[in-house]
């Protein structure tokens, strides 16, 4: 298993992780398989969704926002639910497939770290799956 340092530095955020993943599958020499991701945090997560335009990264924070303010008469002490309930809703992980070495996405896609209650040191757990 790798693990992978993030730093995120601000309260919401998406983190572009593909680059990242891609020098991981080139550094190890894997081909053909399954790379699992597991983000180990309860108010962050993992997506995968467009990476040409950031605006679109930012729209999905604002309308997380939207849906899920901040301050909504949660009970939870620490102030955070909106954080818990949004990384529910994208969820802590992922599986992607690699062919010939190459992590398969779509025209426009990329992988993120969804951040809902930074800045903080997160983690990303990478597990492959080989053939």
């Amino acid at each position: 298993m790798e693990t992978f340092e993030v730093h995120t530095t601000r309260r919401e955020e998406l983190i572009r992780l593909t680059s990242a993943l891609q020098e991981l599958v080139d550094a190890r020499g894997w081909r053909d398989g399954a790379l699992v991701l597991f983000c180990p945090h309860t108010t962050a997560g993992l997506t995968v969704n467009e990476d040409a335009d950031p605006d679109v990264a930012a729209d999905m924070v604002a309308a997380m926002g939207r849906l899920l303010p901040r301050d909504a008469g949660y009970r939870h002490v620490e102030g955070n639910s909106d954080a818990h309930i949004k990384a529910t809703l994208v969820g802590p992980s992922l599986t992607l497939i690699v062919a010939a070495g190459r992590i398969m996405l779509g025209t426009w896609q990329g992988i993120f770290l969804c951040e809902w209650d930074g800045p903080r040191n997160r983690k990303v757990w990478a597990q492959w799956l080989g053939q």
